[in-house]
């Protein structure tokens, strides 16, 4: 149980300035507040550190991040506890969707399956990491309460310095560096861990850490990660690599032929995964070229593992986009299907299109977080702003160019022979799809003399895993069980 006690405020005179009108958030400020938890019915003490603290550039602050960092508070030597730095996506997504519901000691208050409930709020998490690790929460700039940071002259810094993939690690590898010499952490063990765009970001910092910090770390964990060299890449992996996941959701839906209807997921995704392989990106390989009879089989085979009609496969020319497959699968019963997650279930205008009108998994995400994050940060971290907690920030046009993540996650393992990867799906994921996250980590080191370090995970719910509570207590497990392996013996050095 929460102790309503404050410990320690540090810079009291906090969070709310106002000049000119104008709602600005300190630039340097922390409140921390003491707790009560249980994890794996273990209880141990716990403080919530809530604040922000500057971005450095010259010696000046540029910008301020907002973070909660929570910290076993029974651990007498934290030199051998490992630390967590979470991240989330978008771009331009704020850190709640794991804060409040995957890692960390609360967890929203929703049904066994992820949907809202009210009262909104939430509750215990018996499931969080943090019996073993400390975890900082950061908010990128523009997302939570994260804020840019005027000048002497009242002009806010170039947005080239912060919104895009490279000058996003550059800055965040900065702050990380500020937070750990703060917080006394350089001993530390050190995992980071990226949802979605979150995956990009941390397999980029990786390196970044190591070559501009000199900062090594432990551990990297790509949850749903979103990788652009798949998105931007040829048709023929970039389309095929989705069809397994077209699988998972028709199963899912009861949408597949009888003989794999009666199979468990996991025992018809191989087959789904081989002929994607040696098949269907093969196929699409041909472009117009093809032999009519073979693409007219490989149609077929499609229809077979998709759920789909061989007609509309054959009108998309094989090339079946995810957003069509959403709004295909159960256009005969007049519904959709989500995007991140295609157990949810969507309602259209109008039955006809190529494309759902929203994400239903989206709209029922953010009806059950919004309203969590914000009483939670006031009310039981008694965090308090008028500055609106942003979800989603304005972090757009996004550069994307010059994205080397993939292979500098490679350099930065290569580097470092600690370093070890996790990679975490969901099978109902249309946005990240779980098997393009398996290529991503088959892609990752070619030569494979690394791949006794590199891990991946499945589960039976979609880009957010941990929203379906028998996911949330293995997944959780599975991350307690990577950070233990990948913590070296004593007396062990990094070394080949």
């Amino acid at each position: 149980m929460k102790k309503k006690l404050f410990t320690s405020i540090i810079a009291i005179a906090f969070i709310l300035v106002s000049n000119a009108q104008e709602r600005v958030i300190a630039k340097d400020s922390v409140v921390i507040t003491k707790h009560q938890t249980t994890v794996k019915g273990v209880s141990f003490p716990y403080t919530a550190t809530t604040g922000t603290l500057p971005l450095w550039e010259d010696d000046k602050a540029i910008a301020t991040l907002f973070f909660t960092y929570y910290k076993r508070t029974d651990i007498n030597n934290d030199t051998k506890r490992p630390l967590v730095f979470s991240f989330n996506g978008g771009p331009g997504s704020a850190s709640v969707w794991m804060h409040i519901a995957y890692t960390g000691p609360k967890i929203l208050n929703i049904d066994d399956e992820g949907y809202p409930l009210q009262p909104y709020g939430v509750k215990t998490n018996p499931y969080s990491i943090l019996d073993i690790a400390d975890i900082v929460y950061v908010n990128p700039v523009n997302t939570g309460y994260s804020r840019m940071i005027k000048d002497s002259e009242g002009k806010y810094p170039d947005r080239k310095k912060f919104f895009g993939i490279n000058a996003d690690i550059k800055y965040l590898a900065e702050w990380m560096s500020t937070f750990v010499t703060r917080y006394n952490r350089w001993r530390s063990p050190k995992y980071i861990i990226g949802e979605s765009y979150g995956g990009t970001r941390v397999a980029g910092l990786a390196k970044a850490l190591q070559d501009s910090q000199w900062m090594y770390l432990n551990g990297v964990i790509m949850v749903s990660p979103a990788d652009y060299k798949i998105f931007d890449g040829s048709l023929p992996i970039a389309s095929g690599i989705n069809l397994p996941y077209y699988t998972a959701a028709a199963w899912y839906h009861k949408m597949l032929p009888k003989e794999l209807q009666e199979k468990d997921l996991t025992e018809i995704l191989p087959e789904a995964e081989a002929f994607a392989l040696n098949e269907l990106i093969p196929a699409l390989a041909k472009g117009g070229f093809i032999d009519e009879n073979e693409k007219r089989g490989i149609a077929e085979k499609m229809a077979y593992y998709s759920g789909l009609s061989k007609k509309s496969i054959l009108q998309n020319n094989l090339d079946v986009s995810t957003g069509f497959f959403w709004k295909e699968l159960l256009r005969n019963s007049e519904k959709t299907i989500g995007r991140l997650d295609s157990r949810y279930i969507g309602i259209d205008k109008k039955v006809t299109g190529s494309y759902p009108d929203y994400n239903a998994e989206l709209k029922s995400w953010l009806h059950s977080f919004t309203p969590a994050i914000n009483y939670y940060l006031r009310e039981e971290l008694n965090f308090k702003t008028d500055l609106k907690y942003n979800m989603f920030g304005k972090v757009h046009p996004w550069d994307k160019r010059n994205n080397n993540t993939r292979e500098n996650l490679r350099k930065a393992m290569a580097h470092n022979p600690y370093l070890h990867v996790m990679i975490q799906s969901g099978y109902y994921d249309g946005a990240t799809t779980y098997f393009g996250a398996k290529y991503t980590m088959w892609q990752i080191d070619p030569s494979g003399k690394m791949k006794d370090r590199l891990a991946f995970h499945g589960y039976r719910s979609g880009h957010m895993m941990y929203l379906r509570k028998q996911d949330l207590e293995q997944a959780n497990e599975d991350i307690r069980l990577f950070i233990k392996k990948s913590l070296p013996k004593e007396g062990q050095a990094a070394k080949y």
